[in-house]
């Protein structure tokens, strides 16, 4: 059996569960409302976003707006056929086929076509900090080595074709969940004809306006949304979105796949009142941070995610210098941190939630991660007080002030700070809780904090997957999603080949070369498996917990709540 055949048939099996389980229910016994809390801020429909990648957009629209894989309960893209397909054709050169189905429209009724995989591309291919294109996409990955997209306006198929040079290894993951927006809306904000031919034109002032369209044309607004700019293309649309009444998802009338399960799915963002939610009737599904509590009546569920918890080192101000960050990992002590905080509610004896994580670049339990992990040679285990003491001296720092900021209230990562302050302070490192109810990842970047506490890119919710793509491009050179703002070439040149050569010795190589790098540089100090917990409500049906950035939301169209 191919990977490919493996995944379409782990998707499949996932749906027939979902879908026995509802089938047990009858209508009468059916509540037509469920609440999912998700751990998040809503504030976009554009998931690709800089604002969006660090909203719980991912985990509240992926049933909203699809794409031509989801990301399954295992981590993996798995093939959403309802969309489309994709072949590969034949030949030296990476060229894939994206072809949308017959009956595939957005909910006003226009057609999806090629022009929006084109304006999913051209938003992504080279959006750097410094490159000074419009558009503000938070990451450009895969998407960068393609080398062109032929589409003829209007049409179901794109043919897209990769540099010669770059033939994309996780090239699954691409054109996935929240990334395809619907282009003729964004045609018409900016107004230009149509994407395809604006973007191929080669007008400047026309090609602005489309990426400001993209950037800012889907904010959500408070009260009813205008289902002509929220086009949604799944089987859930957006009905309303507000702080008080949450974001209300209805059935797509024009879905041409399975219907949704249940009438309505209010997601309510991070920051409610779950117990008062769940009291009230209002809440019967929660994503969780690892350590939280459930609201009462619910069952949890706690495993590791596919996400690396990790402090996240700002490269200017206290940091500017390597040897400053060395100096207060050194006062970090990982194996009782992770003891203390790493595993709640679980014991994972090997992979994955099993201990502290010494990559960056290679996920705990595959091949190659325990030779390229032994490059950190138990560094920063227990602290070091000769390691602190001569860091701070060779940075110049004398009694250092650390702000390590992180989303609260969040029980569990204030533990690990105030463990981290007592650990630090008695050897001249001062460090301070700068967490707060609103902080966005984007604070390291503007110098509110010196340090994150959070997951894989820097995400405070949901996050990872099974391949490492999102870990490795927070450490490239000008990518919005690397926050520290750290940038080396050879560290570039590395992470670039493991993107394109998926071989065990390349792997191991290119790996162990990179993390050699790192762990002088230390942009981030990673910590372990990121916790995770996900609740449901007595009646529940159809929740398959996902570990991953997808959150339980993966599948909320096959979700039933009897009682």
């Amino acid at each position: 059996m191919t990977r490919g055949t493996r995944r379409l048939v782990a998707g499949a099996a996932a749906v027939v569960v979902a879908v026995s389980a509802a089938a047990c229910s009858t209508e009468e016994d059916r509540v037509p409302s469920i609440g999912y809390a998700v751990n998040g801020p809503i504030t976009t429909y554009n998931a690709g976003s800089t604002e969006g990648a660090y909203s719980a957009a991912r985990q509240a629209l992926s049933r909203v707006l699809p794409g031509f894989s989801m990301i399954g309960p295992g981590g993996t893209a798995v093939a959403d056929t309802d969309i489309g397909t994709v072949t590969e054709v034949p030949g030296q050169q990476q060229v894939l086929t994206y072809a949308f189905a017959p009956a595939a429209v957005w909910s006003d009724g226009v057609p999806m076509t090629c022009d929006d995989l084109v304006l999913a591309w051209a938003a992504r291919r080279g959006t750097t900090e410094t490159s000074g294109t419009a558009f503000d996409a938070a990451e450009t990955a895969g998407y960068s080595d393609i080398e062109r997209i032929d589409c003829v306006p209007s049409q179901k198929e794109a043919t897209v074709t990769f540099r010669a040079d770059r033939p994309l290894v996780d090239r699954e993951s691409l054109f996935g969940p929240g990334t395809i927006l619907p282009a003729h809306v964004a045609a018409r904000t900016a107004g230009v004809p149509d994407v395809t031919s604006t973007l191929a034109g080669g007008d400047a002032d026309a090609v602005g306006r489309l990426a400001e369209a993209w950037n800012t044309g889907w904010t959500l607004p408070s009260g009813a949304v205008d289902p002509a700019v929220f086009a949604a293309s799944g089987p859930f649309r957006v009905e309303s979105f507000s702080a008080d009444d949450g974001l209300v998802l209805v059935p797509n009338d024009n879905w041409w796949g399975v219907p949704a399960q249940t009438d309505r799915i209010v997601v309510w963002p991070s920051g409610i009142d779950l117990a008062e939610k769940a009291s009230s009737g209002d809440l019967e599904v929660v994503d969780l941070p690892g350590g939280a509590a459930a609201p009462d009546g619910f069952t949890a569920a706690a495993q590791p995610s596919f996400g690396v918890e990790q402090l996240i080192f700002a490269t200017s101000g206290v940091f500017v210098d390597p040897a400053a960050r060395r100096a207060v990992a050194s006062c970090v002590p990982r194996t009782a941190l992770f003891d203390a905080h790493g595993h709640p509610g679980y014991d994972a004896e090997t992979g994955r939630g099993s201990g502290v994580v010494d990559s960056r670049v290679m996920l705990p339990g595959t091949l190659p991660y325990r030779s390229v992990a032994a490059v950190a040679a138990d560094r920063y285990r227990t602290t070091d007080v000769a390691a602190v003491t001569a860091g701070l001296a060779q940075a110049g720092l004398t009694d250092p002030t650390v702000r390590i900021g992180y989303r609260g209230p969040d029980s569990r990562r204030a533990a690990i700070v105030a463990d981290i302050a007592a650990a630090c302070g008695p050897l001249g490192v001062d460090v301070v809780d700068a967490s707060s109810d609103t902080l966005s990842p984007l604070a390291l970047r503007a110098g509110e904090v010196d340090v994150l506490l959070a997951g894989t890119a820097g995400g405070f919710g949901p996050t990872g997957t099974a391949t490492p793509g999102s870990a490795r491009t927070a450490l490239l050179g000008g990518q919005n999603v690397n926050l520290g703002g750290y940038a080396n070439g050879r560290v570039d040149e590395l992470l670039n080949r493991l993107a394109v050569d998926g071989s065990d010795a390349t792997a191991l190589s290119a790996g162990t070369d990179v993390e050699r790098i790192l762990w002088d540089d230390l942009p981030t100090l990673p910590l372990w498996n990121v916790p995770v917990v996900t609740a449901t409500a007595s009646g529940m049906r159809g929740v398959d917990a996902n570990p991953s950035v997808a959150g339980a939301g993966w599948n909320m169209d096959k979700w039933v709540f009897v009682r």
